[in-house]
């Protein structure tokens, strides 16, 4: 008699990557955790008391989705500086690439200003040949796109950027001035088509309708590029602390010039070194030399899990780290990630979709065994754009400069499992 024998079993590619980043992670076997998770479920109550929610009718759905009364504790921070208003994401709590419309982050100058849309126009002028004027209405009739991209302050990690100390804060106050959603507009090359820029218009003033009218002098080449006059956030009219009724948008460059409330872009030749962007928005060198018009955001990576005061759980054992990487140039190709402080990284995985100028999700498998450890990542865009170090991004700026901050974070995690802000 003859017996057929099974082709040997492969282990998935899932299972590979796991084993590959505990053996650099130092990890152990994992047996041992699939030995404890048999062990606990051996161990669960029989015929405990039935939870009320399986036996009472649940309550009524209300017009408007609202998130869980326990989900109450994620909410924005606030933060007053320098005159203007502050509200930034809280990154530990977000899993998916795309940020809740309700927590995304916001700074505001001059407050938010209560427009009517109805009344509201938007006006190109200036060194063109067919000045428009465009009203709401009007504006539904030309082409839409809709596109998921990052959006990030200038100013984002300022506290690691100037402290000498690391301050012992949670992820989203420390660097909570950044999120990602999905932007449906009209593409700004069909409205400076349609106005007709004169041979020597150069450059666009773009200009808020708040009270401060805040303005920025922008490059018309990438407005025309990459530009979007943006209506919507993640599927409904923008919301007022983002612009409403319409905003500027250019994926990858800075806050502060997407233009929020936007009522007017005019078209000059010269820029005109507004007092955001002659102050505020300009970076200092460390040899004392100024740079100006440093529009686009590089390449940057956050490990949300675990990050600042966030304890790693009990007992010791296996734990999934993750986090976001963007770029302000591009597609992220690779993040790395170190449990050591830097003296060896393992590539991480990252997760789909990978997209231009968005929040990619990356994570990487680890075993925790109750070790002081220090975690960093470190993300490459598809330009070859790296993260610098601290020490190499404090060496290029001035002392006092904080504007475009992407150094590597690292996270301090203690043998009882506290998890602080570091400097490594």
């Amino acid at each position: 008699m003859t017996f057929q024998t099974s082709p040997p079993l492969t282990q998935s590619p899932r299972r590979q990557f796991i084993r590959r980043a505990l053996a650099l992670a130092g990890g152990t076997q994992l047996a041992a955790s699939a030995t404890a998770s048999a062990t606990s479920a051996q161990n669960t109550p029989i015929g405990a008391a039935m939870p009320d929610h399986l036996r009472t009718p649940g309550g009524a759905d209300v017009p408007y989705g609202q998130p869980a009364q326990h989900e109450a504790a994620v909410i924005r921070t606030e933060a007053r500086e320098a005159g203007f208003s502050v509200w930034r994401t809280p990154l530990q709590h977000q899993r998916g690439i795309i940020t809740p419309s309700g927590l995304h982050f916001a700074v505001h100058h001059n407050g938010i200003p209560d427009i009517d849309p109805a009344r509201h126009q938007l006006f190109l002028n200036g060194l063109v040949e067919q000045p428009l004027r465009l009203s709401w209405d009007r504006l539904q009739r030309y082409p839409m796109v809709s596109r998921v991209h990052f959006l990030e302050c200038a100013g984002n990690s300022a506290a690691n950027a100037l402290s000498p100390f690391a301050m012992d804060l949670p992820l989203g106050q420390l660097a909570g001035e950044v999120s990602s959603s999905e932007w449906t507009g009209i593409p700004l090359s069909l409205l400076i088509n349609e106005a007709q820029p004169k041979p020597n218009a150069k450059w666009v003033i773009a200009e808020g309708a708040d009270a401060g009218s805040h303005a920025r002098s922008l490059p018309l080449q990438e407005l025309h590029k990459h530009g979007i006059l943006a209506l919507f956030q993640n599927g409904e009219r923008l919301r007022p602390s983002q612009g409403y009724p319409m905003r500027l948008f250019v994926p990858g460059w800075e806050g502060n010039a997407n233009v929020k409330w936007l009522h007017r872009l005019e078209f000059s030749d010269v820029p005109a070194h507004t007092k955001d962007e002659s102050g505020l928005y300009t970076q200092v060198l460390a040899d004392g030399r100024i740079q100006r018009f440093a529009l686009t955001m590089e390449v940057k990576s956050l490990i949300t899990r675990p990050s600042g005061q966030q304890n790693m759980p009990t007992p010791h054992g296996f734990f999934e780290i993750e986090g976001f990487a963007w770029s302000g140039r591009g597609r992220i190709v690779r993040v790395d990630v170190s449990v050591d402080g830097g003296r060896t990284w393992a590539a991480a995985h990252l997760d789909s979709p990978v997209l231009d100028r968005s929040f990619t999700r990356f994570s990487l498998p680890w075993q925790w065994q109750g070790k002081k450890s220090v975690l960093m990542s470190r993300a490459t865009d598809e330009h070859g754009h790296t993260q610098p170090t601290r020490g190499v991004w404090k060496s290029r700026y001035a002392a006092h400069s904080f504007n475009h901050y992407n150094a590597i974070q690292s996270w301090s995690v203690s043998r009882d499992g506290r998890v602080e802000n570091t400097y490594a």
